[in-house]
């Protein structure tokens, strides 16, 4: 049975940083292209950003870029996002999910095969 568990999200000022997790088990996690989501509320489910099997290749919304950095350590099954320069709008669950397949577009939720079930971020301002 896959399982998929977020860690790390919590309370922080505007400005500050914080480190999420996302922990793999029952895969090969080190064939999967692993995303990061996040949900605000009253909003859909948007991508943040997403590494491949090798970690060689990563790509982000532009939202993120320059402040949100994405990870792999594939001998400890999990996949990292380090936010910095958190913002009160970066507030919300985020989700990380996992594809056997390099997704034809990154971006789209539909693409990947497994989902966590969140971590929430709250930055205060």
């Amino acid at each position: 049975q896959v399982q998929l568990v977020e860690s790390g999200g919590g309370l922080v000022q505007a400005g500050g940083s914080l480190r999420l997790s996302c922990t793999a088990s029952g895969l090969t996690f080190s064939s999967y292209t692993m995303p990061w989501f996040r949900q605000a509320p009253g909003k859909e489910r948007e991508f943040v950003a997403a590494i491949r099997w090798s970690g060689g290749s990563t790509y982000y919304a532009a939202s993120v870029t320059g402040r949100f950095t994405i990870s792999r350590d594939n001998a400890k099954n999990t996949v990292y996002l380090q936010m910095n320069s958190l913002k009160p709008e970066d507030t919300a669950v985020y989700y990380c999910a996992a594809s056997r397949r390099v997704p034809t577009t990154m971006a789209r939720s539909y693409e990947y095969d497994y989902w966590g079930q969140g971590t929430q971020v709250t930055v205060s301002s």
